[in-house]
């Protein structure tokens, strides 16, 4: 009986193992490579270790180009804080992965928004790699028409959006412009619907990807064929 737990147990040989791994190495590198996906390694500096045609594509560079950049550098000025911290917290193990609304900048200065997943890999116990995955939001406009329809924002919700985009907190806002906390909240409120976002880092993120508001402006600004 023990004699045949002991052929039991040899009957996967060490010749095998290395042959197994070749396998998996090789099913990741199709889902890699073929899942559609936007698919990139970082190293725990966050510099691209790889990355697949499906992310160097949506980014606007080639595999060479791509090799050894900072994956932060990808990423639109207004969220770069907040999501290099992020990937800070992976690198260092405090989470094994996060979720977040992302705008970066894609092939010849374009914008996109999306959603951001970064995911910790171990190995022996500790963090080796970052994985993330990128998945753009279906592309939208606002009316281009001429006239009324392409002036969407009232000057108050204007001013309301540009001080969202800088950081400035309700009561900040209530004083600035003179208004109530819950005529600040209604016209935040009234900006989600037109934008179609839950949140106000999603109302930035999508203020700048329909051009809303202005590229390379400090303090935000709403470009003014926006403004009623």
């Amino acid at each position: 009986m023990s004699s045949g737990a002991v052929i039991a147990k040899s009957t996967t040989s060490p010749a095998a193992v290395p042959r197994k791994l070749g396998v998996y190495r090789d099913i990741y590198r199709s889902l890699f490579e073929q899942s559609g996906m936007c698919m990139a390694n970082l190293d725990l500096e966050a510099r691209v270790l790889e990355a697949n045609e499906s992310f160097c594509r949506q980014f606007g560079r080639t595999t060479h180009e791509m090799q050894d950049r900072s994956f932060c550098g990808l990423l639109h000025p207004s969220v770069r804080g907040v999501l290099k911290h992020q990937l800070k917290r992976l690198a260092e193990g405090q989470h094994p992965r996060f979720d977040a609304h992302m705008l970066a900048v894609g092939p010849k200065e374009s914008v996109f928004a999306g959603e951001l997943t970064g995911v910790a890999v171990r190995g022996d116990g500790r963090v080796e790699t970052i994985m993330v995955l990128v998945k753009p939001e279906e592309e939208e406009r606002p009316p281009r028409l001429a006239g009324a329809k392409q002036k969407l924002l009232s000057p108050v919700d204007a001013r309301i959006l540009e001080g969202v985009a800088a950081g400035e907190s309700t009561v900040q806002l209530a004083a600035k412009l003179f208004l109530s906390r819950g005529g600040v909240e209604y016209h935040v409120t009234t900006l989600l619907r037109k934008l179609k976002v839950t949140n106000r880092p999603a109302l930035v993120s999508k203020g700048y990807s329909l051009g809303i508001l202005e590229l390379s402006r400090w303090p935000p600004r709403v470009c003014p064929e926006y403004i009623r």
